[in-house]
């Protein structure tokens, strides 16, 4: 049997893991105050849902596809779908809430196209941590407490309960966004045509990189010649498909690589190489090491 490499969990896996009762319908609010004495989720995962993470107190240290991070109070930091994320250090009795919903829950929603005009930062690319003075903490904290609250009774017990989650999330979305759009102003600004294509191909490869390499497959899926989409890439990135295609399986390869239970002949297969001595050519060639001798730099590195 093919063993797993890195988990896809859902939000109702997640919360099964914390220890808490799911709330369902695509959105979750988890508000640990001093709950963690250790590390819940101790290996690398994905999750088809967006988190919002802010820390009350503490730090922790996480990577998100490799890169690391490390947020302290009153920091912020957004999560989006199929990241590969893991936990590498956190402070013990941890306090900090989550925030994590499903693109399906927002359109179930009445989200309006004003309204994901103005969460285009949940889209962007390396989004950044965020830094929140005392005053915006009160806001997104009580806004949170108000959403778990309403999550977590009954409609006999809140009337109008729906309604409720709907406006006290679409506010906390708009106070993330607001404070975003404040400290990064040109993260969210308008896409042109060519952004746009840009932003669609990076999306089809990250769902699609294991099994799909190919230029010609992606300038199909979305209507354009192969031709015409690396030129485009070219513009907007300053690389060309063929190019981004290859990082992209890379970081996936060197995900896969910090995995030590995964065997080179594992990850050649879950990468879809025909054979390992076609994984180690393709891998040296762009990283100057072979795969066995890259995972012991890092390991080496990571102690």
């Amino acid at each position: 049997m093919k063993k797993s490499s890195i988990k896809n969990l859902t939000i109702s896996q997640i919360v099964e893991i914390l220890g808490e009762a799911d709330q369902g319908d695509g959105l979750h609010v988890n508000i640990s105050r001093d709950k963690f004495e250790e590390i819940p989720i101790k290996y690398p995962f994905r999750s088809d849902n967006f988190s919002i993470m802010l820390l009350l107190s503490g730090s922790f240290t996480l990577q998100l596809n490799l890169i690391s991070h490390t947020l302290v109070k009153n920091e912020a930091i957004i999560v989006k779908p199929q990241t590969v994320m893991h936990i590498l250090k956190m402070y013990p009795r941890l306090s900090l809430i989550c925030i994590s919903f499903t693109v399906d829950f927002i359109l179930k929603n009445g989200f309006k196209k004003e309204d994901f005009d103005a969460f285009e930062f949940f889209t962007a690319n390396n989004i950044p941590k965020i830094k929140l003075t005392e005053e915006e903490m009160d806001s997104a904290v009580s806004t949170a407490e108000i959403l778990e609250r309403n999550k977590r009774f009954s409609l006999e017990d809140i009337p109008y309960k729906e309604e409720l989650i709907q406006s006290s999330f679409k506010f906390l979305l708009y106070h993330f966004a607001s404070l975003y759009r404040k400290t990064y102003p040109n993260l969210g600004a308008n896409l042109s045509r060519q952004e746009d294509l840009g932003l669609r191909f990076v999306n089809l490869l990250n769902e699609n990189l294991k099994q799909e390499r190919t230029v010609q497959f992606y300038a199909d899926v979305l209507c354009v010649t192969p031709g015409y989409l690396s030129k485009v890439l070219k513009e907007v990135t300053g690389k060309t498909a063929n190019q981004l295609i290859d990082e992209a399986v890379l970081l996936e390869a060197k995900i896969l690589l910090n995995t030590p239970s995964l065997s080179i002949a594992e990850i050649t297969e879950e990468l879809h190489f025909s054979n390992a001595s076609f994984f180690g050519k393709f891998f040296k060639k762009h990283t100057g090491h072979s795969p066995s001798a890259f995972r012991k730099i890092y390991k080496k590195h990571s102690v």
